[in-house]
Order: structure tokens, then C-alpha cells, then sequence
């Protein structure tokens, strides 16, 4: 098994042994030398290891990715930029590294390298929400104004040629099927094997637990698993499909439900983070799950040559426990492609990237004034993402009014028994989740419920 890829313009060729659980990150700094890449949280959260890579197999072909969380076998077929590549050959900074320097977008210099990284793929994408796409990197002495000032400074200088990396010509990995088939029939044989798909989550597993993985099974070159299916009045979602492909389908079907995704981590996460992936890791705080269930989405499973579909709520037995058997992936979910009453509410310590604390969905049909039908479901309010049903009966009926949260009030408890932990106390969890009833009514009502937006 070879895996290769383009490195600063480079060929890389890996032999067999070396172990497919390696991090891109520890393969630049301690078998290239290449130190500029740095080492901060090694959790894909501060940004200091991000790194640009082309990926023709992609829809968007140019991505900010944080090496820290990137297993060499993902690069298989794709080209990397270090900030050491981002220079001419004979020296020329890249546009966005000149205007670093002319706004003074440095202090003591550790984070710079993952944000020019980052600039240079937004740079060489076309893309300028610097905000958003900044996000996942973290400075704690420059401030955001001056490298903010930087990429717009560069934002309209041409692409240099340099930066522009063909892909290689690869042949298949043994443990990267390239179809769901293939897919199938590896994991019936080989049940126990480890599934990756984005490494998000799992890349903390070996960072962090410094857990061996054991047989491994990568899942981003399976194509059939990227696709996104128009099918009359669903949409049927790969499992393999990233955060950032799935962004703008849901803007234009679901802006609530796209609202909560532009927070849903960072640029490089959604990058690479599946939604197959969070649904499948089962975890209580997933942001996803909550939307999916109050949307009433089907979720595709598969095993070997056998699939079923189940309502997606079901999947989510108890706290680690879903129901799939061993050798069985999920393959897909359906989504309705209309839904305009649908809301996501997220609620964390900060805007962007941060686990959720609660997260609300909310799903309410009024007729006449009053609910005739209601579906909501919360995540970080139980062991696993779930459906608020005590709530949606008494709701049912209801005058849609602005008491409505009030008179609900004392329902909540039937459905949720929150914990306490580091992000939130049960009691805030609890309360917080009945104000989301009232948030969503206001919504519903025309008025501004964000907080960014609100004004005295």
C-alpha cells in the first residue's frame, strides 16, 4: 500500500509501513522538517497546523485542513501546501504573505503560519467572508483587525502560478475503498475494522487517547457516497458528503437548519467533517441529529448486500449505543427539500466553533391560529439527541400565541432530565431549552431573535 500525494509541489510516495493512522502534522514536522507547520491544541480547534490542500475529487477543490486531525491516507491523490510552499521558488511572497507584512499582521509569529494557510486558500478559492473563513484560527497577541486588513488588502491580487498543484495519478488504497460496493463488502468481511470519514472526531482519538485504531477503513474516496440526490420532494444526502458540500444545499432549502451549520465548527471541520460521521458516532451534543429528527429524516443503512431505512430518531438507542450491527454503515439520509418552519437553535459559549451546550430544532405547524402539528428535538438535553414529545402533544391544539412558552412551562420536565457538566448546569439546560419555545415564537412572529442582530 503506497500512499501518495503532491507536497510544495513534490511527489511523496509512503511506503507500506508507514502506520496509516499518522498524522500529516507529525509526518511534515518530524520526517520533513518542515516546522513551520505547528503543533498548538492537536485538536483541529486553534488552527496553528492548517495547511492547503487541492483536492480534484472535490466540489470545492482548494481547502484550508488542519494537519493535526489528517491522516496521511486522506491525502491519497491530493496535493498539500505548507506555508513553506506558499513563496515562489526564487523567494517571491505569496500576496497575502506581503500584506501580512505591510499590516503588521504578526506578533510573536506561532499562529501565523495556519492563518496564512488559511488566506491562501480563501485567496486562490475566491472567497472573501474573512470572518467566517478565519474563524478556525486562533491568535491570542496580534488581534484579528490587522490580518483581517491583510486578506483584504490581497483579496483581488492575481493567483500566483505556483500555488496551482495538478493531482497525482494514483492507484486504489487497499483500505480506501473507492465505492460503496467496495465499501460493503470490506466491512461485512472485516466488522471490526475502525470507519473513518472526516477524522474530526476520531483524529482526537489517537491525539489525545493515543488510541490504536487497530484495521482501519477510510471512507472520503468512496464517490457514490458524496452525492447529493435530488429526489422529487426529498433530497437523499451521502454519507460521505462534507459540512461545507451540504452548506449551500441547505441554504437554499433549509436557512435555519444552514444558520446553525456555519457554526458547526470551523472552516477546516466542515471541510472535512461527514454528516454520515456525526450521525453515526452517536454523540449526544451532535448538531446535527436534533435538525435531522425534527425534519423527520430517514436515515439509509447498510450491510454488505442488505440496506433498511429507519426514521432517524430510532437510530439513537442510548448514551454509545446505536442500532447498527457489526459490519453495517450508514449510507445515507433523506431530508425533506421543504420545511419553512423549521429553526435551529444554537447555544454555546462562543459563536463560532464550540460544542454545543443545548441545541434546539424546532418544527411547528399552525393552522387557524392554533398547532396542529409539532416536532422538536434538542441535543445536550439527554445521553442522545431526542425528540421533545411530552412538549409536542401539549402543544397540539395550542393557540399560537405569546404565551405559549409559559404555559408549557412545567411540560419540559417530563421529557428531559439534563446533566451537569463543564458547559452548562442542568437547571440553565432546562431553562434554556423552554426559552427556545418562546425564541422560536418570536421567530415565527417576524421579530429579530439573533442575538447579533438585536438592538436596544
Amino acid at each position: 500500500m503506497t500512499i501518495s500525494f503532491h507536497l510544495n509541489g513534490d511527489r511523496v510516495d509512503l511506503s507500506p509501513e508507514v502506520p496509516p493512522t499518522t498524522t500529516l502534522l507529525d509526518y511534515l514536522r518530524e520526517a520533513c522538517g518542515l516546522t513551520g507547520t505547528k503543533e498548538g491544541c492537536n485538536e483541529g480547534d486553534c488552527g496553528a497546523c492548517t495547511v492547503m490542500v487541492t483536492d480534484p475529487d472535490s466540489d470545492q477543490a482548494v481547502k484550508a485542513l488542519n494537519a493535526c486531525i489528517l491522516f496521511l491516507p486522506q491525502l491519497h491523490g491530493k496535493s498539500v501546501r505548507t506555508v513553506e510552499g506558499m513563496a515562489a521558488p526564487d523567494g517571491t511572497l505569496h500576496p497575502v504573505q506581503q500584506a501580512m507584512v505591510d499590516h503588521h499582521g504578526s506578533q510573536c509569529g506561532f499562529c501565523t503560519p495556519g492563518f496564512i494557510a488559511s488566506m491562501v486558500t480563501a485567496h486562490t478559492a475566491g472567497k472573501t467572508d474573512h470572518d467566517t473563513l478565519l474563524a478556525g484560527n486562533l491568535c491570542r497577541c496580534t488581534g484579528y483587525a490587522p490580518i483581517v486588513r491583510a486578506a483584504q488588502a490581497a483579496q483581488e491580487a492575481p493567483v500566483p502560478t505556483w500555488v496551482s498543484d495538478p493531482a497525482p495519478a494514483v492507484d486504489p488504497l487497499d483500505i480506501a475503498p473507492e465505492t460503496s460496493d467496495e465499501l460493503a463488502a470490506i466491512y461485512a468481511a472485516q466488522p471490526d475494522a475502525m470507519l473513518i470519514g472526516g477524522a474530526t472526531d476520531v483524529g482526537l482519538w489517537v491525539t489525545k487517547q493515543l488510541r490504536d485504531l487497530g484495521r482501519v477503513i477510510f471512507l472520503n474516496r468512496c464517490a457514490d457516497l458524496k452525492r447529493i440526490e435530488d429526489e422529487g420532494d426529498s433530497l437523499r444526502i451521502g454519507a460521505a458528503v462534507t459540512m461545507a458540500e451540504l452548506l449551500p444545499v441547505l441554504e437554499a432549502h433549509h436557512p435555519g437548519y444552514a444558520a446553525m451549520v456555519r457554526r458547526y465548527g470551523s472552516e477546516q471541520v466542515r471541510q472535512t467533517a461527514t454528516i454520515g460521521g456525526n450521525i453515526a458516532n452517536g454523540s449526544p451534543i451532535g448538531d446535527n441529529p436534533p435538525a435531522l429528527i425534527a425534519l423527520d429524516a430517514t436515515l439509509h443503512l447498510r450491510h454488505g448486500d442488505t440496506r433498511r431505512s429507519i426514521p432517524i430518531e430510532d437510530f439513537f438507542i442510548d448514551y454509545g449505543k446505536q442500532d447498527r450491527a457489526p459490519g453495517e454503515f450508514v449510507e445515507a439520509v433523506s431530508i425533506p427539500k421543504s420545511a419553512p418552519a423549521l429553526r435551529c437553535y444554537k447555544l454555546s459559549k462562543r459563536f463560532d466553533q464550540d460544542i454545543s451546550a443545548v441545541l434546539g430544532a424546532f418544527n411547528v405547524t399552525i393552522e387557524g391560529g392554533k398547532v396542529s402539528a409539532a416536532r422538536i428535538a434538542f441535543g445536550g438535553m439527554a445521553g442522545t439527541p431526542k425528540r421533545a414529545k411530552h412538549v409536542e402533544t401539549a402543544l397540539i391544539g395550542q393557540p399560537w400565541d405569546g404565551d405559549i412558552a409559559a404555559r408549557l412551562a412545567e411540560v419540559w420536565d417530563r421529557d428531559f432530565t439534563p446533566l451537569s457538566d463543564m458547559r452548562a448546569s442542568a437547571a440553565y439546560r432546562q431553562e434554556a431549552a423552554r426559552n427556545m419555545l418562546q425564541r422560536y415564537w418570536e421567530d415565527s412572529q417576524g421579530r429579530q431573535t439573533n442575538v447579533r442582530e438585536v438592538r436596544a
